[in-house]
């Protein structure tokens, strides 16, 4: 399992340099969700984990100076989480899918906090590139642009592979004896996430047109055809 973790930290790690450098949209919950899904042979995991996310903080856009949440990483550790906890058991039931997501989303908040900090220290790296570049030091300038994309990779490979092996622990330990009633709290919660997703998309239609409508019309047919 060892091996999965530094797998889900090295795809991560790159999924998420497209927050700063490609911005291609790769590093959107409901891609990277199912990329590390496919990877763990649970593609549809990701994608129902991955379009949780993606609407519960589709309307924190990068606007000015605020960072929003890094919903890679939390979709990248619930994913991960998920399906290498309930891999023993087969395809991960949807309370223990409810469950990974209440326990990793919170890590999306604390990689926010990482967020801030990378970019108050590659602010620096820009200051100096400015002064290679004014001096005509093309490799320095050059270097210093890969000292930034090395830090943002590291630091996600590290809070992905220090934050995943507990998690998954924790999982695999909690979930077989949460009581029923719990179990059917975890049930509801598992249709209750996409409505609320649903409903702060819904909220978002002005600024985005009929994007998450139609994302989250997409999602609850996805539920209905599971169900039946």
């Amino acid at each position: 399992m060892w091996l999965n973790f530094l797998e889900v930290a090295l795809l991560g790690g790159f999924l998420c340099l497209d927050r700063v450098v490609l911005q291609t949209m790769i590093s959107r919950p409901v891609v990277a969700g199912p990329v590390i899904g496919m990877v763990l042979s649970e593609p549809f995991t990701g994608l129902i984990i991955g379009a949780f996310i993606e609407l519960l903080w589709i309307d924190r856009s990068p606007m000015g100076l605020y960072v929003p949440p890094n919903d890679s990483i939390a979709t990248i550790l619930a994913t991960a989480g998920a399906i290498l906890a309930g891999r023993e058991s087969g395809h991960p039931p949807r309370e223990l899918l409810a469950l990974a997501i209440l326990l990793f989303l919170p890590f999306g908040v604390l990689a926010q906090k990482i967020d801030v900090w990378i970019i108050k220290t590659n602010d620096r790296l820009s200051q100096r590139a400015v002064e290679y570049a004014r001096l005509g030091d093309i490799k320095r300038f050059a270097r210093t642009h890969m000292q930034g994309l090395v830090k943002t990779f590291v630091g996600v490979f590290v809070i992905i592979l220090v934050c995943l092996a507990p998690g998954v622990a924790i999982l695999k330990w909690a979930f077989p004896i949460l009581p029923e009633r719990i179990m059917k709290i975890l049930s509801y919660t598992y249709f209750f996430i996409p409505i609320l997703g649903i409903a702060v998309a819904l909220n978002t239609i002005k600024l985005r047109g009929a994007v998450p409508v139609f994302a989250g019309l997409f999602l609850l047919a996805t539920l209905i055809m599971k169900i039946f």
